[in-house]
């Protein structure tokens, strides 16, 4: 069976991802949805490897935002989609990448135990200023506090440089500047650009479903006609 796994950022949850994920199943494409905020990018990157190493056959593997920190760290991906994420190179952290736009900075609240959260109203305008008010609202109340220094987090691997790749920059995102996605997309194999704010799995997940039955199709395709031109 096909299947996806979809890597959330920092300060969400699986659950953000349920439209996107319930569609796919829909379609017969098993989809897996690790929990991070495990407290380190290390840490993170194991959860998102152990559920790679589970599925039968290599996955599609997502990753939005701090994701794409995760992801390159990942192996075994059949392709990883970078969405609005990170594509470190060595040595490189999402932080030192250029890391959140001053809009989410100013969205950003400590707590007394050293963790952060996010201000309720300022993450709706910030992440979701493209959904539906009730929509923003549902997604902003399943935020959560976020653990210190996943940010700064150096991945060991970079498997974007051996696997193949698509980044999706999201031309109105106010969380991570377009500028900066456009730059890190340079090292994908494949670029997407759409019109749509931080979190498209939330305002408009087609285009997130979309998107992976393309590359699943295109994938197995290729894999047909190689196997076409083995046999001759």
């Amino acid at each position: 069976m096909a299947a996806v796994v979809l890597v959330h950022g920092l300060y969400h949850r699986p659950e953000h991802f349920a439209m996107v994920a319930e569609r796919l199943q829909t379609v017969g494409t098993e989809v897996v949805v690790p929990e991070l905020h495990r407290g380190s990018l290390v840490a993170d990157t194991a959860a998102v490897q152990a559920a790679v190493d589970a599925l039968q056959e290599p996955p599609i593997v997502l990753g939005h935002s701090y994701g794409g920190s995760v992801i390159t760290g990942v192996r075994g991906a059949r392709r990883l989609v970078y969405l609005a994420a990170f594509v470190p190179d060595a040595g490189e952290s999402a932080a030192g990448l250029g890391g959140a736009s001053p809009k989410l900075q100013g969205a950003i609240s400590p707590e007394p135990d050293g963790s952060t959260s996010l201000h309720p109203d300022r993450a709706a305008a910030t992440l979701y200023g493209d959904c539906p008010g009730p929509l923003a609202a549902w997604a902003v109340a399943l935020l959560r506090a976020q653990a210190p220094g996943c940010g700064r987090g150096v991945p060991e691997r970079h498997s974007w440089k051996h696997t193949p790749s698509t980044y999706v920059v999201c031309a109105q995102d106010r969380a991570i500047d377009p500028g900066l996605q456009r730059e890190m997309a340079s090292r994908c194999t494949d670029v997407r650009e759409w019109q749509t704010g931080h979190c498209p799995f939330v305002g408009q997940p087609r285009l997130i479903v979309e998107l992976v039955r393309e590359l699943l199709a295109t994938n197995t395709s290729r894999s047909q006609d190689e196997g076409a031109t083995t046999t001759r």
